[in-house]
């Protein structure tokens, strides 16, 4: 994930102006290979327009980013998709899970799909032209190709809890007999259900910098809290006639909020903000309720604070110092590490399941059978 954002600040994803997936994983083995690659890139618009001046060496650099994210692309495959074949074809995983991993399965090739697609939007010039761009990758593929390998993340990180949560109980029923107790309390729901609005929140922020990502809006306005003279730039600014593609302006609203590269700016700085102090809101207010939150949903939130923290001081930081590679790759890293947290937090904070009761039932009836009898099951 982190070597995604990388390659996508260094420029490097249009070097590869083909998509083979299976004869791709080798790179250019000999000079005519190599040469023959450049040939293919000196066809692009990008170089075109954006690199005519680099020599063959540069275009090995930025051809071997490409490659790499590629290649790591498939090893996650190969190393998430034959070991869940060979536990579902061998029976060693309940129907639930097996359904669960060709699920992740799927959004993995799914995946690959939208990353092809995405560059795809930077080497047509009938595109380009209609976005009224330079030879860039579009902004909504950009962010839909981040946003299905968070999910694709995402799912894999809650099916693996979930795996553990069964094994845990196995463990210790007695501890996930308090556990879901504490859960499953009426006092708890509306904390519960903050913290997974949070994740959604989280998740959109993280999409809004993929838009700035795709725009290069973060090369703009590079001050905080202010955005040049003011708290936020004029409403002319914000919703420019000149990102309305139809006569009656009907869509202005809606392109200047995805297409201008200021307001796509002020809303990410907006849900960012939004973000942190929600997230700080939700710690003060555990802390009347600490009695009734079990121990790992807490030591999670309080790891979230701290990651929220962090978060947003990178993204000041990288605002300021006008978008240097390692700091903006540190910034989208943390916008993972964050959405982690959270996404941690909502599964330690997650109703049982008929499966989690029916491991529980049957564990605890060995060490407490009074407590076993008290079980209902879903």
């Amino acid at each position: 994930m982190a070597h995604k954002f990388t390659q996508r600040l260094t420029e490097s994803g249009l070097s590869i102006t083909e998509w083979k997936p299976v004869t791709g994983a080798l790179p250019p083995m000999t000079q005519e290979d190599w040469e023959l690659e450049f040939a293919k890139y000196k066809e692009s618009p990008e170089f075109k327009q954006l690199n005519s001046h680099i020599n063959l060496d540069e275009f090995k650099f930025i051809y071997s980013m490409e490659w790499s994210h590629r290649l790591l692309g498939r090893v996650i495959g190969l190393v998430f998709v034959l070991p869940s074949l060979y536990f579902i074809a061998r029976k060693k995983v309940s129907k639930k899970v097996a359904f669960k991993l060709l699920g992740v399965c799927a959004l993995i090739g799914f995946q690959g799909f939208l990353g092809w697609w995405m560059v795809y939007s930077g080497l047509d010039e009938k595109l380009l032209e209609e976005r009224r761009s330079k030879p860039t990758v579009s902004q909504y593929r950009l962010t839909a190709h981040l946003g299905a390998a968070f999910l694709v993340y995402c799912a894999m990180i809650s099916t693996g809890m979930s795996i553990l949560r069964d094994h845990n109980i196995m463990k210790n029923p007695e501890l996930y007999s308090k556990i879901f107790k504490q859960i499953n309390s009426p006092n708890l729901k509306l904390f519960r259900r903050s913290c997974t609005g949070l994740l959604g929140l989280v998740f959109l922020t993280a999409m809004s910098g993929g838009l700035v990502a795709g725009l290069d809006a973060g090369l703009i306005y590079n001050t905080f809290p202010h955005m040049g003279d003011d708290w936020v730039p004029n409403k002319n600014e914000l919703l420019d006639p000149l990102f309305a593609r139809k006569d009656d302006k009907s869509d202005l609203f809606w392109r200047n909020c995805l297409e201008n590269p200021t307001t796509v700016q002020l809303n990410h700085r907006i849900l960012a903000t939004t973000s942190f102090f929600l997230i700080f809101a939700a710690h003060m207010y555990s802390h009347r309720i600490k009695t009734l939150i079990p121990k790992q949903a807490y030591r999670s939130l309080n790891t979230v604070v701290g990651l929220v923290s962090i978060q947003v001081t990178l993204g000041i930081c990288t605002l300021l110092w006008l978008v240097p590679t390692d700091l903006a790759a540190a910034h989208q890293g943390g916008a993972l590490a964050l959405l982690t947290g959270v996404l941690i937090l909502v599964q330690n904070l997650k109703k049982p399941t008929r499966t989690n009761l029916i491991l529980l039932k049957q564990f605890l009836s060995k060490v407490n059978p009074d407590a076993a009898k008290k079980i209902m099951l879903k």
